[in-house]
């Protein structure tokens, strides 16, 4: 069973997914002083913010990963802006309170054999909690495996107004 089955939430989309996510824009960007600027600088005057934000640099490009409150706005502006993006899927998820929230995370995808391939911390605060972004190699038994350990999911939809 998929998140959004039964729990009286659709989370259906035009791109065929039925679970909660947040859509990851990745960029890449020739390795001088000033890119990143030029890019964070293309979202004011815009309602988007950045809520999440990674960058992976070599000597040649960086790769430039992020989570925006609004990502159909934002994708148009990177796209007005010329770059090259790739859009994928990741999951939220709200960090207990507890000791080490983020151990308590991984122990349950690990029990469930989901491997993490990308994790960072939003910076945005749905409902006031700390969370975290991940890229997993299963999505839906993630979202079923963190469920059933109690922990809460955050969608795009967390993401429009936040703390």
């Amino acid at each position: 069973m998929s998140t959004g089955e039964g729990s009286g939430m659709d989370f259906a989309t035009m791109r065929g997914r039925d679970y909660p996510s947040i859509r990851q824009f990745t960029v890449f960007l020739e390795n001088r002083v000033g890119q990143l600027l030029e890019v964070v600088r293309r979202f004011e005057g815009s309602n988007v913010r950045i809520v999440a934000l990674t960058i992976t640099e070599s000597t040649e490009c960086a790769v430039v990963r992020f989570l925006l409150s609004d990502p159909e706005q934002g994708r148009e502006v990177l796209e007005r802006a010329g770059l090259a993006i790739v859009e994928s899927d990741l999951i939220g998820v709200e960090l207990p309170d507890s000791p080490q929230p983020l151990l308590r995370v991984c122990t349950a995808l690990l029990q469930a054999e989901v491997n993490i391939s990308q994790v960072y911390p939003l910076l945005a605060r749905p409902r006031g909690c700390p969370a975290v972004a991940l890229m997993v190699d299963n999505i839906e038994m993630a979202l079923e495996t963190l469920a059933s350990k109690g922990f809460v999911a955050i969608n795009e939809d967390d993401l429009i107004d936040f703390e």
